[in-house]
């Protein structure tokens, strides 16, 4: 079975194409992972998944979605994700970390509290950093705009994120430029309405995140991967689109990316999104035809035959699983019974492996 294929990137191999998305858990005090990621996160990897990958994890604490995301702006940050990531390879499962900048959609409150934009009497912050000053949503306030120092900030943060990230032990790294957030919004002329020399044309819209690539390589080993999330359209006319993705993708991988981890949407309130099952498939199977790039294909990917007819027809080298995961965190294990492939299960859970399926 394709899914259960081995996947090596440079020195690190994956021992299925399955992974667990990052998915913010908006758990933490002070950017400081805590018990409840080592379980969530280390719950999936016992689960047998291949890789699995720390949430959007901040790279200053103005980047941070809400006040309760992870971060790796400090070296007391660390530790608790080095804890992590270890027990996820000791688990036989690859552990991975995503870095970000919220942008202008940080300081927003708990989605179980509303989501909404929140102020520094509420604990959030301002202000928020964008391309240009436009506001994420009516209700949002507006950003600034970074000048060159702010720029030259934000590149640094990503260095210095990425070098604590390999003091961490993680064995691949992840860029998000996906979902509305600051590196999504330079490359949309929707939220970039620059003059300089990172705004207007496509080249310059793409500057910052082709500068921040070379910057993380230049501290991110040679021998370890290196992936980054794209929203792959904006689902909106005069936006980011596929065409561009494709553009980009061509770009990145000379630089060192070897893996597009392609998502869309999020970068606008209003945007029309035709989900349904495997709806973004297509978006990474296109940028894996046209810009001969692995990729990684993610949304609404519930099914482990759908998920193999995925990696088995080529759309995609490997699958992300986000939300069914959190219904199932051993899906990957269940996965592999349905489609009849022997996988071994942790030893302490040998004896209950026939019941669990009975009981499926």
């Amino acid at each position: 079975m394709a899914l259960f294929a081995p996947l090596v990137m440079r020195s690190v191999t994956l021992n299925n194409r399955i992974g667990i998305s990052p998915m913010c858990q908006y758990s933490a005090v002070d950017g400081l992972a805590n018990d409840w990621h080592l379980v969530h996160l280390g719950g999936r990897a016992v689960g047998g998944a291949g890789l699995v990958m720390v949430e959007a994890t901040a790279v200053e604490p103005d980047g941070r979605i809400t006040p309760a995301d992870l971060g790796l702006w400090s070296d007391a940050q660390i530790e608790p994700l080095r804890r992590i990531a270890r027990f996820i390879q000791a688990q036989g499962s690859v552990p991975a970390i995503q870095i970000a900048h919220a942008g202008r959609k940080a300081s927003a409150a708990l989605p179980w509290e509303g989501g909404h934009a929140i102020t520094p009497q509420a604990g959030g912050w301002f202000p928020t950093f964008a391309p240009s000053p436009i506001p994420f949503d009516s209700n949002w306030p507006t950003p600034q705009a970074l000048d060159a120092d702010g720029l030259n900030r934000i590149r640094q943060a990503f260095i210095e994120s990425a070098s604590r990230a390999l003091e961490a032990e993680f064995q691949v790294l992840e860029i998000h430029a996906a979902h509305g957030y600051l590196l999504h919004e330079f490359l949309s002329p929707l939220s970039n309405h620059r003059t300089d020399d990172y705004g207007g044309s496509f080249e310059n819209r793409t500057r910052l995140i082709r500068e921040i690539v070379q910057d993380v390589r230049s501290v991110w080993p040679a021998h370890l991967p290196l992936w980054v999330r794209i929203s792959a359209t904006d689902w909106v006319e005069d936006g980011w689109d596929l065409t561009q993705s494709v553009q980009l993708a061509k770009l990145l991988k000379p630089l060192g990316v070897d893996l597009l981890d392609v998502s869309s949407g999020g970068l606008v309130p209003n945007a029309h999104i035709p989900t349904a099952p495997g709806y973004q498939v297509p978006l990474a199977e296109t940028i894996r035809q046209e810009a001969d790039i692995p990729t990684a294909a993610v949304g609404l990917i519930t099914e482990p035959a759908q998920a193999e007819q995925i990696v088995q027809s080529g759309q995609a080298d490997m699958v992300l699983i986000g939300r069914e995961s959190l219904r199932e965190p051993y899906w990957p294990l269940h996965a592999a019974f349905d489609l009849g492939v022997e996988v071994a299960w942790p030893v302490q859970y040998h004896r209950a492996q026939p019941r669990l399926y009975q009981l499926r």
